[in-house]
C-alpha cells in the first residue's frame, strides 16, 4: 500500500508539532485545482464531484496528515458564501461579520485532503470538510489517531482508511447518516513519483443528486 502514497514532506512542521496541534484542534472542535469534493449524501452514500459519482465500495484512501484544517464557513442557499480555513497547527482564524445571506452565520468547519489508493479511482485527490456534529466527530477521531501514531512511529503517520458510515435516529428527521473513516493502516509519507493508474478504464457509477 505504501508504494501508492506520495506526500511531499519538505518544509513541513515537525511530527511532534503536528501531533500536538492535532490534539488541541480535536478538542476545540478555496479548493485546490484538480481536487474533487468528497462527501456523504443524505442517503448515506459516499459521493464526489458535481455529478455525485458514487465512491467504489471498499476502496482505500490515504489522508495527508499535514492537510488537516479547521476554521469557519458561511453557507447561503446551498452555496458557500465565505470560508476561512487554516492548518490545524495554527490557531483558529479571527472572525469578522458573517456575509449577508448567511443562513447560520459562521459555522465551525474541519477537514483534510485525501487521495484514493486502490480501485478504479486510484490516484484521484479529494477534499473532505464537515460542519455537522457527526462529520466533525469523525475528523476529530482521525486527528487523535494520527497524533497517537506520531508518538508511536513518526515515520508512518499517513492513515489509510476505507469510507464507511453510521447512523442515528432523529425524532424529527428520521434516520441521519454520519461519516466514518475506518482505519486500515498507517504508512510512510514517502512513495514513488509516478501516479498509480487503474488496470482498466474506470466505469463511473452515476447517481442523481438528492
Amino acid at each position: 500500500m505504501s508504494n501508492l502514497v506520495a506526500f511531499k514532506s519538505a518544509g513541513l512542521p515537525a511530527v511532534t508539532t503536528l501531533a500536538s496541534a492535532l490534539r488541541v484542534a480535536a478538542q476545540s472542535v478555496a479548493v485546490p485545482g484538480g481536487t474533487v469534493i468528497l462527501k456523504m449524501d443524505r442517503t448515506g452514500h459516499w459521493v464526489y464531484g458535481a455529478d455525485q459519482t458514487e465512491v467504489e465500495e471498499g476502496s482505500k484512501w490515504a489522508i495527508n496528515p499535514y492537510s488537516f484544517l479547521h476554521g469557519y464557513v458561511a453557507w447561503g442557499e446551498g452555496t458557500v458564501l465565505a470560508e476561512k480555513l487554516v492548518p490545524m497547527v495554527e490557531p483558529l482564524p479571527e472572525l469578522d461579520e458573517a456575509p449577508a445571506g448567511a443562513k447560520k452565520g459562521w459555522e465551525l468547519q474541519v477537514g483534510f485532503s485525501l487521495k484514493c489508493v486502490s480501485g478504479e479511482d486510484a490516484g484521484m485527490e479529494a477534499r473532505f470538510t464537515a460542519t455537522s456534529t457527526g462529520g466533525k466527530r469523525a475528523v476529530q477521531e482521525l486527528a487523535l489517531a494520527v497524533a497517537d501514531q506520531a508518538n508511536k512511529d513518526p515515520l508512518k503517520i499517513v492513515p489509510v482508511v476505507t469510507l464507511a458510515k453510521d447512523h442515528y435516529q432523529h425524532r424529527m428527521y428520521g434516520r441521519i447518516f454520519t461519516p466514518v473513516f475506518k482505519l486500515a493502516e498507517f504508512v510512510s509519507m514517502e512513495g514513488p513519483e509516478d501516479e498509480p493508474t487503474p488496470s482498466e478504464e474506470p466505469k463511473r457509477r452515476r447517481r442523481v443528486a438528492a
